[in-house]
């Protein structure tokens, strides 16, 4: 009987850290400027950090400014590493006005596993 306890026991500990294992994507942790923020003077660059290693190469980031119902690209430069493998960094060609922005990204994780997502800043 305490073989059968021991695995059940097992199994009940794999079933929980599996879910774990399944959200190690690399999924937005934080973003300079942060999302909902309000900022001034206008950022230079966006820094967005991710919670695993981010292929730089394969990733985009795309930076729209909304205009009501309408929405205009922002020229950005090319997404490169930050500090660390999990950070990316997309220098800004130029300054940006005061208005609503939206930062749209779509990386490709050191695991493989691609993931995307958006944000949205206001500056002053």
């Amino acid at each position: 009987m305490p073989a059968v306890l021991s695995r059940a026991r097992s199994l009940a500990l794999a079933c929980l850290l599996l879910p774990g294992l399944a959200l190690a994507h690399g999924h937005l942790k934080s973003a300079e400027p942060a999302p909902d923020s309000t900022v001034s003077p206008a950022p230079k660059q966006l820094s967005l950090s991710f919670s695993e290693g981010i292929e730089a190469s394969l990733s985009q980031v795309q930076l729209q400014r909304l205009d009501g119902q309408a929405s205009t690209a922002i020229t950005t430069g090319k997404v490169i590493s930050g500090t660390d493998a999990r950070t990316l960094e997309v220098p800004l060609e130029a300054p940006l006005p005061a208005g609503r922005y939206q930062v749209k990204w779509r990386v490709l994780a050191k695991d493989g596993h691609k993931t995307q997502g958006d944000y949205r800043f206001t500056v002053q």
